[in-house]
């Protein structure tokens, strides 16, 4: 039996050249920013347990890595430091320190590999000893205390050669009052990626494994965005390019492709997703578990947030769909 039919969606599936003709949604590696996670010391490599195939790396086996990375076409990355406790105060003032291990990895990565670009991680919960991403005061995360803070921490890494200034706290006002003290300190060209919508999400845990920067009180909720709340951040985005920002950023990704798809569809600015580290230990404890098949499921997700508006995509699945398309 026909049925007669003129327009036949399959006719343009039917075999993979096609498909790859037609094809809407164009993923690449020079779309992908690699999260890398560095510790002070020598001869670290030390797998993060909730983030398999993930490792806290001092300076001399990360240069090796960005190495193999680089011949895979990875070029991006985004860096956060492990601090010691012992470096941590409640002023975080390890984080713009001369002697900060970060800031040295930062110079020594772009002296090795001018060709790079570098991101750097602006918040106070690395360093802080309340594990907050701003100033505390009983039991209270202050905003306009913890803006002059967070500008020496962007002067110090702008000083050490970063690429991209990346303020991932949500304190108000942070974009504006970071795009003056660099402008004011010559650092006109240093670049700002905000983490504009980040919300308050369950899918962080591995992360605050990796660098041990849990709250030590308390939560997220009171800077971080809620879940339920779409338009805002629509005022978020707004605030963040008057105030200066170059890149958009909506965190998580997959949970949110509705906002990732909100704002590129309402601002001409560059927007990237963070593909958090939840979401990326789930696609492994699945996989290794034979419920799904890893390479097909990282290479969906990845294209769902690229479909969904994001010119760049903050990923730890980087190498492995790096090597994966290789």
């Amino acid at each position: 039996m026909k049925y007669d039919m003129n327009i036949r969606l399959r006719r343009n599936r039917k075999n993979h050249a096609i498909r790859s003709m037609v094809e809407e949604t164009q993923l690449s590696t020079q779309n992908l920013i690699y999260p890398l996670f560095v510790e002070d010391g020598k001869s670290i490599k030390t797998e993060i347990l909730s983030l398999p195939n993930n490792f806290r790396w001092s300076l001399d086996n990360l240069i090796v890595e960005v190495e193999q990375c680089l011949r895979l076409g990875i070029d991006k990355y985004v860096l956060f430091p492990v601090v010691e406790e012992s470096k941590k105060d409640k002023l975080a003032s390890y984080s713009y320190a001369d002697d900060n291990f970060y800031l040295g990895v930062i110079r020594k990565l772009k002296e090795t590999f001018p060709e790079i670009v570098l991101m750097s991680d602006v918040a106070m919960d690395p360093y802080s000893s309340d594990g907050h991403d701003g100033f505390v005061e009983n039991g209270i995360v202050l905003n306009d205390e913890t803006l002059p803070i967070l500008s020496r921490m962007s002067i110090a890494q702008a000083q050490a050669g970063i690429d991209i200034i990346g303020p991932s706290d949500m304190m108000d006002g942070r974009i504006g009052y970071i795009r003056s003290a660099l402008d004011a300190q010559g650092y006109d060209q240093t670049s700002i990626m905000s983490y504009t919508a980040k919300y308050a999400s369950a899918f962080y845990g591995p992360f605050r494994d990796a660098l041990d920067s849990a709250p030590r009180g308390g939560d997220k909720k009171t800077y971080q965005m809620n879940p339920a709340n779409k338009r805002e951040a629509t005022l978020e985005a707004q605030l963040d390019i008057e105030e200066g920002a170059d890149i958009i950023m909506v965190k998580p990704a997959t949970c949110y492709l509705d906002i990732i798809h909100l704002l590129k569809e309402q601002f001409d600015t560059p927007i990237t997703a963070y593909n958090v580290s939840g979401e990326y230990s789930m696609v492994h404890a699945a996989a290794k578990n034979g419920w799904l098949d890893y390479n097909d499921a990282m290479v969906e997700m990845l294209l769902s947030i690229r479909r969904a508006g994001a010119d760049g995509i903050l990923t730890y699945f980087a190498k492995d769909y790096a090597n994966l398309i290789k």
